[in-house]
């Protein structure tokens, strides 16, 4: 079965394009959400995901349509391939079921896993410069030893993009106004690290 999603940020736009050319494509039924792709909960792609079977196809009219992030895409199609679900994208020319589209999807989660490295290094170097300097190392002022492994944590899940800021807020347990106030510590700490050291 040719399963299609379509989605729109909000309840004012209008899903028929993409319907329309889901339908024209072959899909057999559609999930609709008018939801946000930031909103970590969308109940129509859930059920989709409940429904899938071996062999099924799930088409999207542009791959912004199904996943938040590049990260978040990415793991959504591994979880579909673990179902042995291919997916289709019509305006990316992506189509899991051949060797072409699995060599593009591919070239992806690889570009992203480097970004995210990069990231990661970055950011430790940076924390590890800051730390063997005399005046700047240590945590920000203002900042306990657990603070300052929340900021870190915080700053690290935020900058790889593996979570969106309502989940590293959820899964740390700190608000909106803390989570920048330490972003913008350990920024600084590192900026100041990286001049230090350039």
């Amino acid at each position: 079965m040719i399963i299609g999603y379509a989605r729109v940020s909000t309840q004012e736009q209008n899903l028929d394009l993409q319907i329309d050319d889901l339908l024209k494509a072959g899909c057999s039924k559609i999930f609709k959400e008018h939801i946000s792709g930031k909103n970590t909960h969308r109940p129509e792609l859930q059920k989709m995901i409940d429904m899938l079977r071996p062999g099924d196809k799930i088409m999207v009219w542009k791959l912004d349509r199904l996943g938040r992030s590049l990260r978040d895409l990415i793991d959504l199609v591994a979880e579909f391939q673990k179902l042995d679900v291919n997916f289709i994208s019509l305006n990316d020319s992506i189509d899991t079921s051949t060797p072409t589209g699995r060599f593009t999807f591919n070239l992806f989660a690889s570009i992203a896993e480097f970004e995210r490295d990069i990231i990661r290094q970055r950011t430790k170097a940076g924390l590890a410069a800051a730390r063997v300097r005399g005046k700047i190392g240590g945590r920000p002022k203002g900042l306990s030893k657990e603070k300052l492994a929340k900021a870190k944590t915080a700053t690290l899940l935020y900058n790889s993009g593996e979570k969106t800021v309502d989940e590293i807020l959820t899964d740390l347990s700190i608000g909106r106004a803390t989570f920048y106030r330490y972003l913008k510590q350990i920024n600084n700490l590192i900026t100041s690290a990286n001049k230090v050291t350039s």
